[in-house]
């Protein structure tokens, strides 16, 4: 017990050392030697925080998608035109709207594209091609004036739809001819891709060589050596045959 009482005594002493220092080795006040010490962490707080919100903004830069046309006003139709004459089709409807004060309720007309890579002159060039022929897409709102006004828009032959009900595309079917992208991202899809001009399988006709206005099958496609390989019909037997894009045509 007297161990343990001389102990506290002497150490509190000991504890009130240090306060005692600092007063004597400072004339300043108190609170004007701590102001240099808050001073210099303002700074470093500061940068911190600029630095944060610089992140941050770049972050909100990176990802910038496209409203998908899904979520526009009105219903996506897909409306059939004679073949070919899409682009006419296409001003005709777009004046027959003009002309019936219809712009609130008739939004846009699209005709789908896609790149398709083609071989001309032995040279491999990417043009656009409609996705599908004769066929037009339109978002609207559908009523009988609306209705009306398309279907009998010249070179239209009336919407796609059981009947005489014509039926709006879904949300994937929109996503998918119409492609949804984010800007500065490049997002692979089949409509950006560019696709060679023939397929295996499809049936061509020979233009120029021996085997002239000959039809066959394409077996094989070499697209780094732009030539393609032919099963032709020789003699009863089909006969492979190596030839250049150019030396073949569509049927």
């Amino acid at each position: 017990m007297t161990d343990v009482t001389d102990t506290t005594e002497s150490s509190q002493p000991d504890l009130a050392q240090p306060a005692a220092a600092a007063d004597a080795d400072t004339d300043l006040p108190v609170d004007e030697a701590e102001v240099p010490a808050v001073e210099a962490e303002l700074p470093a707080a500061a940068v911190e925080e600029d630095e944060y919100e610089e992140y941050e903004d770049d972050e909100e830069d990176e990802v910038v998608y496209t409203p998908s046309p899904y979520d526009k006003p009105g219903r996506w139709y897909v409306v059939h035109t004679y073949s070919g004459y899409e682009n006419k089709v296409t001003s005709n409807l777009k004046n027959v709207v003009a002309s019936r004060g219809m712009e609130e309720r008739v939004f846009e007309v699209v005709i789908p594209m896609e790149d398709v890579v083609e071989f001309k002159n032995g040279k491999k060039v990417t043009v656009q091609k409609k996705v599908f022929p004769g066929y037009l897409l339109v978002r609207c709102d559908l009523d009988d004036d609306t209705w009306g006004a398309i279907r009998n828009t010249p070179g239209v032959t009336g919407f796609v739809g059981p009947g005489t009900k014509p039926t709006p595309l879904s949300r994937r079917e929109v996503e998918s001819i119409l492609q949804v992208k984010v800007e500065g991202v490049e997002t692979p899809s089949k409509r950006s891709r560019p696709r060679l001009e023939y397929e295996v399988d499809e049936t061509v006709r020979v233009k120029e060589g021996p085997f002239a206005d000959f039809s066959g099958q394409i077996a094989e496609i070499n697209e780094d050596q732009l030539k393609l390989k032919v099963l032709v019909n020789i003699f009863g037997r089909e006969t492979p045959v190596e030839l250049e894009f150019s030396q073949v045509a569509k049927l």
